[in-house]
């Protein structure tokens, strides 16, 4: 259609589908804030909901006790290894400085150094008892730790046992609220889908279309992007339902209106040529012009053969001559091209 219209208008005509999309798109950031903040119109949902409040109080003061428990074990338990690292590599400094000295001693084989034999070995033993005395402390922490682990494991069970049941009353609950919440978003995107059908049907060429095709771009966003989304699956089925349903309601329009299309279309090409020009709009006629099809009856045509005057499918006169210059002309101008006698066209703005 852009072919028929004046540059202002055609330049104006893209600025107003700008106004539409921007329109289009103010509406789908509010109707995503709203789509989406309808799923905290409910309360929050969680296990603990479906659980014994005073054995859930017990059984997290068991396990908060028993958590602690085991963390000063491990702390404890890791003390514990360190020291009894020291003290393991003190008794092998002491053993390999004893040692040497004492390969020293057997070289010389001197008699005085008996007493401080004895001294190192008691010295030695006695780093030696520490060691054992290390291992032992770090035993003991282990066995605390595991003690305390096994605190913990079984109240954890405890939970286990007491949230299973919870678990499915939650899931149900989240179930059913997914529902819920999908009929809010449902009632709230619906009603919209069908005022934008009713828009469609009747306003998307009045005065106002930027605002009406921003409207319906809103509408089938909201719908298919916003809302479908959230539809539950239950396998895939309703979702395959609902396409079902939404093609054939989709496909059954578009017939219908064919249906009408064409029977709107014999009835115009039945009327005498004056009539059916009432019924063209300029610009329409010059686009269709302009894209090699007949005004009439939009079925191609070849307007470049200067033989054709008249359209080989429904009659309608494509070209003429003018009435001043006899030139031929385009049957739907309102001037003559060649010396701008005025038609007399009869075709509306």
């Amino acid at each position: 259609m852009s072919k028929g219209l004046r540059l202002t208008e055609k330049w104006m005509q893209r600025a107003l589908w700008l106004v539409a999309f921007a329109f289009a798109a103010f509406l789908i950031g509010l109707g995503g804030k709203i789509v989406a903040n309808l799923w905290d119109v409910e309360q929050p949902l969680s296990v603990e909901q479906f659980m014994d409040p005073a054995q859930v109080a017990a059984l997290r003061t068991e396990q908060e006790t028993a958590r602690a428990r085991r963390d000063k074990a491990q702390l404890d338990l890791e003390q514990a290894a360190q020291q009894h690292e020291v003290a393991r590599a003190n008794t092998r400094s002491a053993r390999e400085t004893f040692d040497n000295w004492l390969a020293t001693r057997r070289a010389t084989a001197r008699p005085d150094q008996d007493p401080e034999l004895i001294e190192r070995t008691r010295a030695l033993d006695k780093l030696e008892a520490g060691e054992r005395a290390a291992l032992a402390l770090v035993q003991a922490q282990q066995q605390v730790l595991l003690d305390a682990n096994h605190v913990l494991e079984r109240a954890q069970a405890r939970w286990e046992r007491l949230a299973g049941p919870a678990r499915d009353a939650f899931e149900e609950a989240s179930t059913a609220k997914e529902l819920r919440v999908f009929a809010y978003r449902l009632a709230l995107t619906l009603p919209l889908l069908v005022l934008a059908g009713w828009l469609f049907a009747h306003k998307r060429r009045g005065q106002y279309w930027p605002f009406v095709w921003g409207f319906i771009i809103f509408a089938l966003f909201a719908f298919f992007f916003e809302l479908v989304p959230y539809l539950p699956s239950y396998g895939g089925y309703v979702r395959y339902l609902v396409g079902i349903a939404v093609t054939v309601l989709v496909g059954r329009y578009a017939i219908v209106s064919l249906q009408r299309y064409l029977a709107r279309q014999r009835e115009a090409e039945a009327l005498p040529d004056v009539q059916r020009r009432q019924t063209l709009r300029y610009d329409t006629a010059l686009a269709r012009l302009g894209k090699g099809v007949c005004p009439g009856c939009e079925r191609p045509v070849d307007l470049k053969d200067t033989g054709v005057d008249f359209c080989p499918h429904c009659g309608i006169g494509l070209f003429d001559r003018c009435a001043c210059c006899t030139s031929r002309k385009n049957a739907f101008a309102r001037f003559c091209f060649s010396c701008g006698t005025a038609a007399n066209t009869t075709l509306a703005d």
